[in-house]
């Protein structure tokens, strides 16, 4: 029996120390892997398939199908008394068009673009299950092009609204809708920057830019991450000839959360209001009002009666912070006025005739956007 015990535990033991030998080369050896933080360490394996994510996310991304109705009458003159009489029978034409959608609620609330469902007389809600339904308009917002419907469906699907955030440059992203009519689709990239602005969008811009192909019938459709949740709304894309070359953007989901909030809650997106138009600082400019820094905005004008005019600030002053944050152009200075709650008092950091000055103001309420 010992005999049997002792031919039993020899190649037991030789394995085990084939096995501690194998491991140590494995750690310490040449074939080693490198210590976190050396910086030679090997990139993590790309996943091959972004499935679970599509499936996660893709039955929340409707089409949405929009008609406008435009009646016509054609003038037979240029003289507008002979046209009262001989103007022929007006005529009426549905102008129908096509974007994409985002069900974020069980509530059966839908985020989209504004620009999709501008002027549209009747909207349509396709999902991808093979159910469709007529759509209502909760509330729109031209300022960030984002709208809001809604649509009564039995058990609707719904996407993650609340993924990890921040939103990083080169995080992989899909994104999902129906461009070109072709039927749902989705493409995948990365995340090309982050808070992009002065692209003439829309009035406030933090757009993310994406390489994922983009093309028309996707705005209003999902930027999702890896694991299917919402990081934006598709929005645009930045093309000579209206195809897609790789630049893409996308309204953060949390702006889109922000917004739905107030459309819900007030009809209408509650933002705050200064109540001056103003411009970027170039370097001509700091030269000229003897700046420092190239940064800051530049105010050209102050409304009448305003909390602007009310705090004392004057035209030709210069805007370079607020509560002592620096602001690093007049664009970044209106958002954060936009996203301040009517009633807060901020003090406005100023350079006037080449000196500083502090002045306390109360934020009022913007006005609602012209549609």
């Amino acid at each position: 029996m010992v005999k049997l015990i002792r031919f039993l535990a020899l190649p037991v033991v030789a394995g085990l120390a084939v096995g501690l030998a194998v491991l140590w080369w494995y750690e310490q050896g040449p074939g080693a892997r490198p210590a976190e933080g050396t910086g030679t360490a090997r990139a993590a394996p790309t996943a091959d398939s972004y499935a679970n994510a599509v499936q996660r996310a893709a039955p929340a991304v409707v089409n949405v199908y929009t008609t406008q109705i435009v009646t016509r009458g054609d003038s037979v003159s240029d003289d507008p008394l002979l046209n009262r009489f001989m103007e022929r029978p007006r005529r009426e034409r549905a102008l129908a068009s096509l974007g994409s959608g985002v069900i974020v609620s069980p509530e059966g609330y839908v985020l989209t673009s504004y620009h999709v469902i501008r002027d549209s007389d009747e909207i349509l809600v396709a999902l991808r299950d093979g159910r469709d339904a007529p759509a209502r308009v909760v509330g729109t917002d031209p300022e960030t092009d984002l709208a809001l419907l809604q649509i009564t469906v039995e058990n609707p699907p719904v996407i993650d609204l609340n993924g990890p955030q921040p939103v990083k440059v080169g995080d992989v992203v899909l994104a999902i809708g129906n461009p070109l009519g072709v039927g749902q689709t989705v493409s995948m990239g990365i995340v090309s920057a982050t808070g992009r602005t002065h692209l003439g969008i829309a009035t406030f811009e933090n757009f993310i830019q994406t390489d994922a192909a983009i093309n028309r019938g996707n705005s209003g459709g999902a930027l999702v991450d890896t694991r299917g949740h919402l990081i934006g709304i598709n929005t645009a894309i930045l093309s000579q000839d209206g195809s897609w070359q790789g630049i893409g953007f996308a309204t953060p989901a949390s702006i889109a959360r922000e917004v739905m909030s107030d459309l819900i809650e007030h009809g209408r997106v509650i933002r705050g209001f200064l109540g001056v138009s103003v411009q970027d600082v170039t370097p001509a400019l700091a030269e000229t009002f003897g700046l420092k820094s190239v940064s800051g905005g530049l105010v050209n004008e102050v409304v009448s009666g305003s909390p602007a005019q009310k705090a004392g600030l004057q035209a030709e002053d210069v805007l370079v912070g607020i509560d002592g944050e620096t602001m690093g152009d007049a664009y970044e200075a209106m958002n954060r006025i936009a996203g301040t709650e009517p009633g807060t008092t901020l003090t406005l950091n100023v350079i006037r005739n080449q000196q500083p000055l502090d002045l306390d103001v109360t934020i009022g309420t913007r006005p609602p956007a012209q549609q």
